[in-house]
């Protein structure tokens, strides 16, 4: 965070400014006792952390262990403080200078509110003055329960400790690489607010919404060696479900963020499915389909060995096979598909026994709940099946591509018939029921890898029927309920 002043009359103005972050930064039960402690130097920086952390466990989606830091450059115009609220923020707005003392009264989270103040006087201002920086951030350690062959469990740490051997070393060329980090946001806020105007002004506020929140989602992590050491170049991804009930690494979750990783580095998400293929490969997952999730909990990727996950059959199948090939061709990287074309070709068969007519199954809708013969899913379900083909040319077995497409090519003229409404001017959201409708957000998947396997009539048929049915804010998700959801939307 950064700020700055600048006179608006011309007129020179003595400014202060000031921000405190609270003990509730480091759990979700405010009951809980803190403790905390402040160093100085070139920067000064609060730390604060439980006095009784529990590692690797969440409450309320909140963290209950490791350390906030929130930090400034210790500069002549610095001062800090720790206390209560109420005392701590009156300091400053009565004299605004704070004390550089320190609360040594460790209490819970919500007995006076304990804080952590930074504050810089800015002198008397007219002419803009030079942004004051702050740094906030947490860290923990390990960061992830990671399950590995036979039920084994590997702690999974913050890659930025291949980098850095302390946080005083991570905040430091953190607040130092300001300068060179506004560039960079700058030069990317550009290129995304270019591409997506392409689209519309709209569209490119949802885009740039999107990118926080997925960004927000992930942490990327690296295991050690067995003298301790960090092994840096095993590098895996995990993602965090927010919003719902944090599962980790849900592949429909990744899914509709997967167009931001091809965009601005395919490799986050190749560690992502890396998680994901490499738990499979172990043969600990009992079911023939894709699994939904690592784990029902973060940060506890432990796996589903019962084969109890939330079952999304075709969606999490259609997903991870898609994925996988727009990878592979957008990197030119086959590693994934080389090492685990078993898995891939496993949950290709599936689809094949289960997309042209889907069993009673829920989607990445499934706040809407299951439903047999959908039709969007059906879609995701053929692309699949087709994006298999592709793969399997990619490694060479020209037959098995040959079979899967003509497979394909012959679900979708089927398809075509099952999932027409009886007046012509719709797909249904089931088969057979000719008043229902939705969004048919899958095809994306079949434009993404230019693969053009669904007639252009089916894309102007839909866009059509859309601008019948639109909302002030979007086209409703389908004939359900009169929601819709920004994923669609992105993608």
């Amino acid at each position: 965070m950064t700020v700055s002043a600048e006179s608006r009359d011309g007129a020179a103005h003595s400014v202060q400014v000031y921000s405190d972050i609270s003990a509730e930064w480091v759990s979700g039960d405010n009951s809980l006792i803190a403790n905390w402690s402040t160093t100085t130097g070139g920067i000064v920086t609060h730390q604060v952390q439980l006095a009784t952390p529990v590692p690797l466990s969440e409450v309320n989606d909140h963290t209950q262990y490791g350390s906030a830091f929130y930090s400034t450059p210790n500069t002549s115009s610095a001062t800090f403080q720790s206390g209560a609220d109420v005392v701590v923020r009156a300091q400053f707005i009565n004299s605004g200078i704070l004390l550089n003392t320190r609360d040594t009264n460790f209490r819970a989270v919500s007995n006076n509110w304990p804080v952590f103040a930074l504050a810089h006087d800015l002198g008397l201002v007219t002419a803009a003055t030079e942004p004051v920086v702050f740094s906030v951030g947490h860290i923990r350690d390990p960061v992830i329960r990671y399950i590995v062959a036979n039920g084994a469990i590997q702690q999974r740490h913050l890659y930025i400790w291949s980098q850095f051997l302390s946080p005083a070393d991570i905040i430091s060329s953190f607040l130092g690489d300001y300068n060179n980090a506004l560039a960079r946001a700058q030069a990317f806020d550009t290129k995304v607010q270019n591409d997506a105007n392409k689209v519309s002004a709209d569209y490119t506020g949802i885009v740039e919404l999107s990118i926080r929140q997925a960004f927000g989602t992930i942490e990327f992590t690296i295991s050690k060696n067995a003298d301790g050491s960090f092994k840096a170049d095993d590098i895996l991804v995990f993602m965090k479900e927010i919003s719902s009930n944090g599962n980790m690494n849900t592949v429909d979750v990744i899914f509709p963020a997967w167009p931001l990783f091809l965009y601005t580095n395919p490799a986050i998400g190749k560690y992502l499915l890396e998680a994901l293929f490499r738990y499979q490969a172990t043969g600990q997952y009992p079911n023939k389909f894709s699994i939904h999730d690592l784990g029902a909990r973060y940060p506890n990727a432990t796996g589903h060995n019962d084969g109890n996950d939330e079952h999304m059959p075709v969606e999490e199948s259609g997903n991870m096979v898609i994925m996988s090939l727009s990878y592979a061709e957008k990197t030119g990287d086959h590693s994934h598909i080389q090492q685990y074309s078993a898995l891939l070709d496993q949950w290709a068969q599936f689809l094949i026994e289960d997309s042209l007519i889907p069993a009673n199954q829920i989607s990445t809708d499934d706040f809407a709940g299951p439903l047999a013969n959908q039709t969007n899913l059906a879609i995701k379900g053929i692309i699949g099946i087709r994006a298999m083909a592709e793969i399997e040319n990619m490694l060479g077995n020209t037959a098995k591509a040959a079979n899967y497409s003509a497979i394909a090519s012959d679900y979708v003229r089927q398809w075509q018939t099952l999932s027409s409404s009886s007046s012509g001017q719709h797909l249904t959201l089931s088969y057979g029921n000719s008043s229902s409708w939705g969004l048919s957000y899958n095809l994306f998947a079949d434009k993404m890898l230019k693969l053009n396997l669904f007639p252009e009539s089916v894309y102007t048929m839909q866009t059509a029927w859309y601008k019948t049915v639109a909302q002030p804010f979007g086209v409703p998700l389908d004939t359900r309920h009169t929601y819709t959801k920004s994923g669609t939307y992105f993608l």
